[in-house]
């Protein structure tokens, strides 16, 4: 067999060239291969020599101390299945320890989802008279408008802007693109964002991205999160959200008004329809609610 020098480096190659996949993904990987090497290591176990039954024991270790949650553990365990396929198909190891391998059971993780009124109240919370309340303004619109993550607004270009048309196109997972219809209301608000950007001093090589910073250079999501959590405060809402929560929102409002799953899946860029399928859920909830509301036999 094979020496694998540093299995994390390794690994992280080949997600990363072979695998195409886009860096948050490989870092998501990483993180998660390097918390079950230190664990091996503090047992005195390599990656080449671990067995199923240590791979049992770090998944009974996740719920020691601190717990994480059901769908991390899930998740964890697909990365360590993951990494040890691409051990045993880089013949680094005879077998793969975590080939029978039972993720955690999971429930039906419903998401917190907004109402338009909620929406409204966080758009309108947007001061304008703030330098950069008309950008602020255009990036809460566009999430939820065009139902993005927040990595694809924060990569969004002018160049991908094609408002004559009625689309935007963007890029998303593994560096697939998509075509999004885009509404007036996104229209208006980046028209309105663009006299203000036209002002700022851009740092090289950034000109192309639409949302920038003060300093002329490409947001964070980390500025996107902090952005909508001051809004949803100052428009009064209690519910623990993100910029993720607006597209969440959207997704569940199209197919409350009756859009096609299918067309939903295009929208949201989602690979399998499956994924798609949780807002049936949500819509399901809402209506099952208010049959039991007006229930004769309550």
């Amino acid at each position: 067999m094979k020496k694998l020098p540093d299995p994390a480096y390794e690994f992280k190659l080949y997600l990363r060239l072979e695998r195409s996949l886009s860096e948050n993904t490989v870092k998501a990987y990483v993180s998660d291969i390097s918390r079950f090497i230190s664990y091996l290591a503090e047992e005195g176990i390599s990656p080449e020599n671990a067995k199923d039954s240590d791979i049992d024991s770090y998944m009974l270790s996740l719920n020691a101390g601190n717990p994480v949650s059901k769908r991390t553990q899930a998740r964890m365990l697909s990365s360590v299945r993951a990494f040890f396929k691409f051990m045993e198909t880089e013949e680094m190891i005879d077998a793969n320890p975590a080939e029978n391998a039972v993720s955690p059971k999971l429930g039906v993780h419903l998401p917190v989802v907004l109402t338009v009124e909620e929406i409204d109240a966080i758009i309108n919370a947007v001061d304008l008279t703030d330098p950069l309340g008309h950008r602020n303004r255009a990036i809460i619109e566009t999430l939820y408008s065009c139902g993005l993550r927040v990595s694809e607004l924060v990569n969004l270009k002018i160049s991908d802007l094609f408002f004559k048309e009625g689309f935007i196109r963007v890029a998303g997972k593994g560096g697939k693109q998509r075509i999004v219809p885009v509404n007036e209301s996104v229209v208006k608000a980046v028209a309105l964002y663009s006299h203000d950007r036209a002002g700022l001093k851009i740092c090289k090589g950034q000109d192309d991205f639409l949302f920038l910073s003060r300093r002329g250079s490409k947001l964070t999501r980390e500025m996107i999160f902090i952005m909508v959590c001051k809004y949803a405060e100052a428009a009064g809402i209690t519910k623990k959200i993100s910029p993720h929560t607006f597209r969440h929102s959207f997704a569940t409002h199209l197919v409350e008004n009756g859009a096609d799953l299918r067309v939903v899946q295009q929208m949201l860029g989602h690979e399998s329809i499956l994924t798609t399928e949780i807002y049936t859920h949500l819509d399901t909830k809402k209506w099952q609610g208010n049959i039991l509301k007006y229930h004769p036999r309550k």
